[in-house]
């Protein structure tokens, strides 16, 4: 297998990428100058040395602290706690401009096909919602896909709350369907976001 082949079965990997768009990928980077292949070449091995994921919230960023820029702001709104699945759902959120709470990423959902809980951060979740829930926290969010597995999940993640929550006192609420059954959160406009957030239940 040549080199060009390799690296289109390497962008087949990403999400969502099929064997025509890797194609695409590699034909781009053939008519990129060199300057532009490097910078994408030492970026990518920059990200393995300087990534790390936030203790808190389980995100990944890169930044000097261990704490990423969120949880370190002082200045958001510790009543509010939202738990999503993955790093780009939080991202969805942030850039609605419509919630000024913390996170927390799950780092997944539970598959209908396969048994993956044992992947997801549950204890490191239990141990942060505990920690926020002695200092402020009234509430968490559980914002997950509007699919099966984003409802198993939502489903799962609230029974393993609920004791804790029935404990510290905060209430679990869930996004309203703001968005379209099967949508991803990640790919949601901020105004279907607001409005999921504010019909929260």
């Amino acid at each position: 297998m040549d080199s060009l082949e390799r690296l289109a079965e390497l962008f087949e990997r990403f999400p969502g990428i099929g064997p025509r768009q890797a194609r695409r990928f590699v034909y781009h980077l053939l008519t990129s100058d060199a300057g532009f292949r490097k910078e994408l070449s030492q970026t990518i091995d920059a990200i393995g040395a300087a990534a790390r994921h936030c203790p808190e919230c389980g995100r990944f960023h890169d930044g000097a602290n261990p704490r990423c820029g969120i949880c370190a702001n002082s200045n958001r709104d510790s009543s509010l706690l939202t738990v999503v699945a993955t790093d780009a759902d939080l991202r969805a959120i942030e850039q609605s401009a419509s919630y000024r709470g913390y996170y927390f990423v799950l780092g997944g959902t539970v598959s209908l096909a396969a048994n993956k809980q044992a992947t997801l951060r549950e204890s490191m979740m239990k141990e942060q919602v505990t920690k926020r829930a002695d200092t402020g926290l009234e509430e968490v969010i559980l914002a997950f896909p509007a699919s099966p597995e984003g409802d198993v999940t939502a489903d799962h993640i609230h029974s393993v709350l609920a004791p804790l929550a029935d404990e510290k006192g905060f209430k679990i609420t869930q996004l309203g369907r703001g968005l379209s059954t099967g949508s991803e959160l990640e790919y949601a406009d901020s105004t279907t976001i607001k409005n999921a957030l504010d019909s929260r239940r």
